[in-house]
């Protein structure tokens, strides 16, 4: 039941915004009595603080395949990806500046603290192999996914693997370039 409430409640956050869904709405969506939502959620902002989290936690992985190129250019492909799904469109709509209310500026920080754990994680393990100079991990994720939402955003063209690749070539070649040196 907590799955498929959570699921309908990001369908309909991505359709109508965080302040344009209703609790009826989600019951019937999700295929549930409206009192199983009340009672579970009875702020609505909590219900989309769980929604976006949980969904988030799929978002926010990075590989070890022993490549750092190649990890850091799947996350952005997984992370593209999953921007077109229900999820990602809530989440874009609640990253919209004016739709911030503190609690939900709470929950997309920790959101983004989660993909910069799981990015220092690997970089930190990159850079124990040498693959790397150790960096700040929320820059370099802020460097890499930037392009990639504009792109996504923009919605004139699909982001591809190419873009990926494109993208995390240029930032991390400018890394090795300004690193300092030993």
């Amino acid at each position: 039941m907590r799955a498929q409430i959570l699921a309908a409640t990001a369908e309909l956050v991505a359709r109508d915004g965080i302040v344009g869904f209703r609790y009826e709405e989600v019951a019937e969506l999700a295929g549930v009595h409206k009192t199983s939502v009340y009672r579970n959620w009875p702020d609505r902002e909590e219900l989309v603080a769980d929604t976006l989290l949980s969904y988030a936690e799929d978002l926010a992985s990075v590989a070890d395949t022993g490549d750092i190129h190649r990890d850091l250019a799947d996350f952005l492909v997984a992370l593209a990806d999953g921007l077109r799904t229900p999820f990602g469109r809530a989440l874009e709509q609640a990253l919209q500046p004016t739709l911030q209310s503190p609690p939900a500026q709470q929950v997309l920080t920790r959101i983004f603290d989660q993909r910069v754990a799981a990015i220092r994680r690997r970089l930190e393990v990159a850079a124990d192999r040498g693959e790397l100079p150790r960096v700040d991990s929320a820059f370099l994720a802020e460097m890499i996914s930037g392009p990639m939402h504009l792109i996504v955003n923009r919605g004139v063209r699909p982001f591809t693997r190419a873009d990926a690749k494109r993208i995390v070539d240029v930032v991390l070649g400018g890394i090795r370039a300004t690193a300092p040196h030993a």
